[in-house]
């Protein structure tokens, strides 16, 4: 035999061509069989969900200080909403609606942010999105921001096992912020532990930590912590976006030939704005662009990495965030410059103003979903999720799972037109000013936004009334700044015609005023989640 090989290879070669050749075709025989079978598997999900991207950030929706040109490519490839809303203006209750599909007021009303010394705040007995996915045998992971706490135990002891966490909810693995980029611990956690730690050189509350300081950036009264040196000198700011996009990379290729769900929560546009050196001063927005710009670059490998793996076809590929853009001093900068964070939209981040909640949507999936379409449905961004993906496996919710989530998939599927969400609860930072979303209507149970109420430009927690002496924003019940003595005692806005909510109309139509305040008592306190015809 080995003569005969010999022969063959010197004869011209002809025999090592012809075995070159034919592994040359089978090699791509299996690539093309890989393929095939990868597009009728069951569809990879990634859900990448932005942290106060607001409506007017991005080039699709408008904007034209920044530059999106990834955002307004996945865009064109996608679905888009623009009556797409969190079921939250603040970050904790908006992630907590999307893990849960349950209003986060159901839950100890649920209304503000918890920072480093709070316990998780879901059960991990209750039903999560990434519980729909385990159930189907994916790989569930998550990357980035979490912020829905650690442990059963006030305050959240950073020496010990971050448990439970993420993965007592569904997850197979995490890496990320723990709690916000802004706020300490200035860490990474990876699934129970922060990365980093060291025995020897323990956290410590009260402590001064070792990272470098910026403006809008947290480490101070109860929150305080300190120590830790190793672990906080791991944590870079200007390179959180790329070793977060590095390890939601990594997560896809490793899992490239199983079915998987990425939840990837960026902490890119939340302050204090510290994107890599590169894409310093690239947006004319300031910081705040530049931050966004980088954010384009995200969303561009990770569509990169997609094609590369040979998964865009069979993977769902949604962005979104998880409230409106916020006016602290980043913002501020920016607006003044000439970048609405929110379009036209009235209010911010924590307002149950649209500008608060009415958010970017966009859903890419090849040859299932049309691409370049726009829709104006009614859709929650977050607490609808968990029933649209169990809707792809025709898994049906039993009792008390996703309460208050509907399945979009008829919308995103084109089959139908007519509406899905009757109706959509909304909790600003103060549920005073609680509203409800149904049909054209939107009502707001108190005066004002229920957001930040500083009145002076320059301080964080500029808002209310007062911020729009500043952003030259009209509404009827302000005038210089302050609600006017004679306003109503609450609103109600026709958005439909009224998208900017100029004019309060809650005197002219005090029948939807009663409706509507006795519907939200409803949602709130009682067992009953699905929406009454009047």
């Amino acid at each position: 035999m080995k003569r005969i090989l010999r022969n063959a290879i010197g004869s011209n070669n002809q025999f090592f061509v012809l075995i070159l050749v034919f592994g040359v075709i089978f090699i791509f025989s299996l690539n093309d069989l890989r393929a095939q079978n990868t597009n009728k598997s069951k569809p990879n999900v990634i859900y990448l969900n932005v942290d106060d991207l607001g409506y007017g950030d991005t080039g699709v929706y408008g904007a034209t200080h920044v530059h999106t040109p990834n955002i307004d490519k996945l865009a064109a490839q996608s679905m888009r909403f623009t009556d797409a809303h969190t079921v939250s203006a603040v970050c904790t209750p908006s992630r907590y609606a999307f893990i849960t599909g349950q209003y986060p007021v159901r839950a100890n009303n649920l209304s503000s942010a918890i920072f480093d010394r709070d316990s998780l705040l879901i059960n991990p007995q209750q039903f999560t999105v990434a519980d729909v996915f385990k159930e189907q045998g994916y790989a569930t992971g998550i990357v980035g921001k979490w912020h829905l706490g650690f442990g059963k135990k006030r305050p959240v002891d950073w020496n010990a096992e971050l448990k439970p966490g993420p993965l007592e909810l569904g997850f197979d693995s995490y890496f990320g912020v723990p709690v916000l980029n802004s706020h300490p611990p200035f860490v990474y956690v990876q699934d129970h532990h922060v990365v980093g730690w060291e025995k020897d050189d323990p956290f410590v509350w009260g402590e001064d930590a070792n990272t470098k300081p910026y403006p809008e950036k947290w480490n101070r009264g109860d929150q305080k912590i300190g120590g830790a040196d190793k672990a906080h000198g791991l944590y870079i700011d200007n390179m959180v976006g790329t070793t977060l996009k590095d390890t939601a990379v990594a997560f896809i290729k490793r899992h490239r030939d199983e079915p998987f769900f990425l939840y990837y929560a960026t902490t890119n546009i939340h302050h204090p704005f510290t994107p890599a050196k590169r894409f310093l001063g690239e947006s004319d927005a300031g910081r705040y662009g530049d931050s966004i710009e980088e954010l384009d670059w995200i969303v561009g490998e990770i569509m990169k990495i997609l094609d590369e793996e040979n998964l865009t076809n069979n993977t769902i590929f949604i962005l979104t965030s998880d409230n409106g853009g916020m006016l602290n001093r980043g913002g501020q900068d920016a607006y003044k410059m000439g970048h609405h964070m929110n379009g036209e939209l009235f209010g911010f981040k924590f307002d149950a103003w649209e500008g608060g909640h009415r958010i970017p949507f966009m859903i890419r999936w090849p040859s299932k979903v049309k691409p370049g379409t726009v829709s104006d449905q009614l859709i929650s961004s977050n607490v609808d999720m968990l029933a649209t993906f169990a809707g792809l496996f025709n898994r049906k919710l039993k009792k008390g799972e996703g309460v208050d989530s509907y399945n979009l998939l008829p919308i995103f599927l084109g089959k139908t037109t007519e509406e899905v969400r009757p109706e959509l609860l909304i909790a600003p930072n103060d549920l005073t000013n609680i509203g409800l979303r149904k049909g054209d209507w939107m009502y707001i149970s108190a005066q004002g936004g229920g957001g930040f109420q500083a009145k002076y430009r320059g301080i964080h927690d500029f808002g209310g009334p007062a911020a729009t002496v500043f952003t030259k924003e009209q509404n009827s019940d302000i005038e210089n700044g302050e609600i006017k003595a004679d306003a109503p005692p609450a609103q109600l806005y026709n958005v439909e015609e009224d998208p900017t909510e100029k004019v309060n109309v809650y005197n002219d139509h005090p029948e939807i005023v009663d409706k509507m305040k006795q519907r939200i008592e409803e949602i709130r306190y009682s067992d009953q989640t699905r929406a009454k015809n009047y």
